[in-house]
């Protein structure tokens, strides 16, 4: 049996979207199929399973946020106007009421992650890895005397990460640039 060849990171983003959309339970093989453009039976072989393919489309949306992240705070500029950088393409993505632009960790967690301990451990790998990217920016800003030394690092990197996933929840409710976007600016307001 020969391997199918396809662009993985292009299949695994079409999962992603369908995972987003539908979400876990409700995402059918059919729906994976039709976002993916691969048979049943090159998913069953790539990724063995449903499950196999969420774990993977997990990873990648963790490499596709990381490279975003990245490329915000991979510069020069203040660590501050970069986290409000940061902040903004957050509440426009809430503000696009486009459900591919939700976070697949969240989504994925609030779903089945507490239910399968594989998702879980991938998720809470994932999470850990961006608590401790936001940890390094506020390490950056407190180098520089930019933000309130008296807290922990971590404490504020976690602080930060509860208020976006607020955000995120609530844009979903209010997708109301006025309302989203001072909220925003009060989490970063909150290292001063």
């Amino acid at each position: 049996m020969r391997n199918a060849e396809f662009d993985r990171q292009e299949v695994l983003r079409g999962a992603m979207r369908a995972f987003l959309v539908k979400g876990y339970a409700k995402t059918s093989m059919q729906d994976l199929t039709k976002a993916t453009g691969l048979h049943p039976g090159s998913i069953y072989c790539a990724f063995e399973n449903k499950k196999g393919l969420l774990l993977a489309a997990i990873s990648q949306y963790h490499d596709d946020r990381s490279r975003q992240f990245e490329s915000l705070f991979n510069n020069d500029n203040n660590p501050l106007e970069n986290l409000k950088r940061y902040f903004n393409n957050i509440v426009q993505e809430c503000l696009s009421c486009d459900a591919t632009q939700a976070c697949l960790l969240t989504k994925a967690l609030s779903e089945v992650g507490e239910q399968d301990e594989d998702i879980s451990q991938l998720i809470h790998a994932n999470l850990f890895a961006w608590q401790t990217a936001i940890e390094q920016v506020l390490d950056k800003a407190k180098s520089l005397d930019l933000i309130n030394k008296q807290e922990s690092t971590q404490t504020q990197a976690q602080y930060l990460m509860m208020g976006i996933y607020g955000l995120r929840t609530f844009g979903h409710t209010h997708p109301n640039e006025e309302v989203l976007q001072p909220l925003a600016d009060k989490l970063l307001n909150s290292l001063l």
